[in-house]
């Protein structure tokens, strides 16, 4: 059993895909034993890379106005534990950011999620997140999958990744704002003021 500060140690200091990580490695997650609500993204664009603090871009700041949180609840880690697919900046691609490095989560969430105990609801941002989470049970479609965010509560929340890049999704996806956003707010107050 991992103590929770070797743990954490150990995967600050990781360099398991140095070789693929153009900017190098930089871990970045933020994690507590006492964590109530886990956001599980995809992995550190190069802002966040630059700051090593997770969210910390226009995604963020979009996540944080879904969540009716500000700042200094979100980075409260009592509150908010924050662990992507992908720990480290993957690099970029054609359409984007390169997915997050396959080595990571399999390597780390399972001894991070043991270490966090009282995690009541996890957010599953995004299809690398949802498709190692829930698996078959995930819909065809990232969109069906939060579509059907009712049927994987109360322990996850799916959704789509709230880059601009996905601000077309959105303006094509109202019931997101109308039914999704609501709901995801609700619980997370209900669970922050717990």
């Amino acid at each position: 059993m991992d103590s929770f500060e070797k743990l954490i140690t150990e995967a600050k200091a990781c360099r398991l895909c140095e070789s693929f990580l153009p900017l190098g490695p930089r871990p970045v997650f933020s994690i507590r034993p006492t964590s109530k609500i886990l956001v599980i993204g995809q992995a550190p664009g190069t802002k966040v890379h630059k700051t090593g603090i997770p969210w910390n871009d226009p995604s963020g700041d979009e996540l944080r106005r879904w969540l009716g949180v500000d700042r200094d609840v979100f980075y409260e880690p009592e509150i908010f534990g924050i662990m992507p697919m992908g720990f480290c900046y993957p690099g970029r691609g054609k359409g984007g950011d390169m997915p997050p490095r396959p080595e990571c989560a399999p390597t780390w969430h399972e001894r991070m999620r043991a270490q966090m105990p009282v995690v009541q609801l996890t957010l599953l941002i995004g299809q690398y997140a949802q498709k190692y989470y829930l698996g078959a049970t995930r819909k065809r479609t990232l969109t069906e999958t939060v579509m059907a965010f009712e049927e994987y509560s109360p322990v996850y929340i799916p959704l789509v990744h709230p880059s601009p890049r996905n601000r077309m999704w959105q303006r094509r996806n109202p019931w997101f704002e109308e039914e999704v956003v609501p709901t995801l707010r609700d619980r997370v107050h209900e669970l922050i003021r717990v």
